[in-house]
């Protein structure tokens, strides 16, 4: 009893915290995320001590991030992503590649262990499909090109970024990575994407009136919401982010007549879940591992790298959108937020990272969480409307 009212206390306090974070951000023209997550890390055990991150509110957070990318998926339709698809693969790839080998050879530049090194490397690679869907929901600016490209892009990128992690992981243990297990992987991770979104779109567009069976009027919502979880379950069973298949149900279920109405019931959700995600990733940081000048100078260049890599590697491949089109796709590229999260915490278990290098990733990926939201917003808020660049990038591929 006493453990459940300390941790309705602690959704309490994150509920309430939440939505003054991202109201302050919000009054001083920086996207909520950016607010919610600052006030994270002032809640977190390294400053106020407020809330800890529990097994309970992890839950609610990985649910928080679920529903996030679920609706955004229900804001898109996979014709639109396929307009963008050559462009996305190029972003997503290059997004990969470029941090992932700067990424090594400057941990390797701090200590000369190349298994450590690729493992540092890793938490450089994968954007937050999280933080960026929720600037471009909140902008309501899912139907520009740079936001479809972005979107398919963070698919592409999470299956590499899940690739590379199962290939490190294997070298930390003094494995050898064999290029047939690491090509099933990828196949299998590929194959489900590719599968489900055919597979569910076209059922979907004929048969929708099944949603309605049920006499209860919510029925839509609740049978949609069902495929959502259950295809977040899936994905996690082919290696890939639970957020993957939420997303893949959100394309589906935008297929469907009721679409509209789905969205609109969806809100009440996200408002709910939603902040919980972003407050618990700010509390994760550790500031007093941050106090010595070695840490900050290895924070500044590791925050730097992580910026500049995935920005030259997500214009690169969106190059052919013009200059600030490209620019724009970089900067939604840029945050790491979760993921990085989760890799520096894998490599603190495997002893691969000291507490220094811990807080370092951990902070990194938190930086570049709350600088690119605003950039990204400025962006696209002053970007101008081109939809003729949609068929261009479709002829293209």
């Amino acid at each position: 009893m006493e453990q459940t009212t300390a941790i309705l206390l602690e959704v309490f306090v994150i509920f309430i915290a939440a939505q003054i974070g991202g109201e302050l951000a919000r009054l001083i023209r920086l996207p909520s995320v950016v607010g919610e997550i600052v006030i994270g890390c002032m809640l977190g055990p390294s400053v106020l001590g407020w809330i800890t991150p529990s097994e309970p509110l992890e839950v609610l957070s990985e649910i928080g991030v679920v529903l996030l990318l679920f609706s955004v998926g229900l804001e898109n339709r996979v014709e639109d992503l396929k307009r963008v698809g050559s462009s996305a693969f190029a972003v997503g790839v290059l997004g990969v590649a470029i941090p992932f080998v700067f990424g090594t050879l400057w941990a390797h530049s701090i200590g000369p262990n190349w298994a450590h090194s690729l493992f540092v490397a890793a938490a450089f690679v994968a954007t937050s499909a999280g933080i960026t869907a929720s600037v471009l929901k909140q902008l309501g600016v899912l139907h520009r090109i740079e936001s479809r490209v972005i979107l398919g892009a963070a698919v592409i990128d999470d299956i590499l970024a899940m690739l590379l992690l199962g290939m490190v992981v294997a070298l930390q243990g003094g494995g050898h990575v064999r290029i047939g297990d690491l090509l099933v992987v990828l196949v299998e991770a590929i194959g489900f994407v590719l599968v489900i979104g055919w597979v569910g779109v076209r059922v979907m567009r004929r048969n929708s009136a099944w949603l309605e069976w049920p006499a209860d009027p919510l029925s839509p919502l609740a049978l949609v919401l069902a495929m959502c979880l259950g295809l977040a379950w899936l994905s996690t069973r082919f290696g890939l982010a639970a957020i993957i298949g939420a997303f893949l149900a959100g394309l589906i279920a935008s297929e469907t007549r009721q679409q509209k109405m789905l969205e609109i019931q969806t809100r009440p959700l996200l408002t709910l879940l939603a902040p919980f995600f972003f407050v618990l990733t700010g509390s994760k940081v550790e500031l007093s591992q941050l106090f010595s000048p070695e840490a900050l100078r290895l924070l500044g260049m590791a925050t730097a790298l992580a910026l500049a890599t995935k920005l030259v590697g997500g214009s690169l491949g969106a190059i052919r959108l013009g200059a600030r089109g490209a620019l724009t796709v970089g900067v939604g590229m840029m945050p790491r937020g979760e993921v990085g999260v989760v890799i520096a915490s894998l490599g603190l278990a495997a002893h691969v990272f000291n507490e220094r290098m811990y807080a370092v990733i951990i902070a990194m990926s938190l930086l570049t969480s709350v600088i690119a939201p605003p950039v990204l917003a400025a962006m696209l808020r002053h970007g101008d409307e081109r939809p003729e660049l949609v068929s261009r990038d479709s002829e293209a591929g």
